[in-house]
């Protein structure tokens, strides 16, 4: 399987945290998973930390290779998750979430994500 890993998903998951659900964290290291994390989550995060709101166990400049080095592959955003993006009904209006709901779509990758919301965008959901 594919997944694409939510920002909140990624952010508990580099600083171990325990609410992270068992289940979850062993599909995400099995060898055979292929995982991946959208620059549009580093973007998120990067305007986080900025605005104050966000202080991670690391520096962030650190993140990118704590990514490659957990076998995460970094996804861009291409021009056709765009348009994807630009054709989603508006359940909600986070734009971060939109783009990878988007990409999700897209790329047809399963979401890990705890956002039930993302169902309704027709989006396969791990949690």
């Amino acid at each position: 399987m594919k997944y694409l890993l939510d920002t909140h998903f990624l952010i508990w998951f580099t600083e171990g945290n325990p609410k992270l659900p068992e289940t979850t964290k062993s599909v995400i290291e099995d060898i055979d998973t292929v995982c991946f994390v959208s620059v549009a989550s580093f973007w998120e995060i990067g305007i986080k930390i900025s605005l104050g709101k966000l202080k991670l166990d690391m520096p962030f400049v650190d993140l990118e290779n704590w990514v490659v080095n957990n076998r995460i592959n970094i996804l861009p955003i291409r021009f056709d998750n765009i348009i994807q993006l630009s054709q989603l009904p508006f359940h909600h209006r986070d734009p971060f979430d939109r783009t990878l709901i988007a990409q999700a779509l897209s790329e047809k990758l399963t979401i890990i994500t705890k956002e039930k919301l993302f169902e309704e965008y027709g989006v396969t959901r791990l949690w």
